[in-house]
């Protein structure tokens, strides 16, 4: 479980093919606070510690991705020198900043526009239809990990959904966003409330 508030951002250091790619990611943790058989959350992807060391300050952990994490997630995100946006999970006490986060993607969505709007940034994402239902305008969604508001949602006419975000400076720079790009693919996770709304509906009807 997560909360979408990013602690650190991470850079894969090197992708091994096996029977899936083992991944090495340097990240500013303590080496000594990364447990074996965690779960920190990659750009929005629950992923599992199988390995970890340096010192604190310049450490690394080691992860294996999925075939078909790959296939699920932003394209070109599993690459060298890719930057990642780092949260480990939550425990018992912490601070619930975001909202509920469960670290499986449920989409790609892709950057419409991103411009200029008073001191933050505002991006237009595309979702595609079948995530179109769940998004609402003061709603929450996270992309590429991050914890967001919904500012705006368009239904368009092929069932894909176009809605706005504001990207305040200070997420800018905590996080990989402040390097959104106009066509670039982001990874999009549902509300959880909103899956099991939709869930209850269907279960009425």
């Amino acid at each position: 479980m997560f909360t979408g508030i990013v602690t650190a951002i991470g850079t894969i250091e090197s992708v091994e093919k096996r029977g899936d790619l083992r991944i090495r990611i340097a990240c500013p943790f303590d080496p000594a606070t990364i447990a074996m058989g965690a779960s920190i959350a990659c750009s929005g992807v629950c992923l599992t510690v199988v390995e970890r060391g340096g010192e604190a300050g310049k450490a690394w952990f080691s992860v294996d991705v999925s075939a078909e994490t790959v296939s699920r997630t932003a394209k070109g995100m599993w690459t060298q020198g890719r930057n990642l946006n780092l949260e480990p999970s939550l425990r018992i006490g912490d601070e619930l900043g975001g909202h509920i986060v469960t670290g499986h993607i449920d989409a790609v969505g892709r950057v419409h526009d991103w411009e200029p709007e008073g001191d933050s940034m505002r991006a237009m994402i595309v979702a595609p239809k079948e995530l179109a239902r769940f998004i609402a305008a003061k709603g929450s969604i996270t992309l590429d990990g991050v914890s967001l508001t919904v500012n705006t949602v368009e239904d368009r006419p092929d069932g894909s959904a176009l809605f706005g975000l504001n990207i305040i400076p200070h997420t800018a720079e905590v996080t990989t966003l402040g390097g959104l790009r106009q066509g670039g693919e982001v990874n999009l996770e549902i509300d959880t409330i909103a899956r099991y709304l939709e869930r209850m509906q269907a279960l009425r009807n």
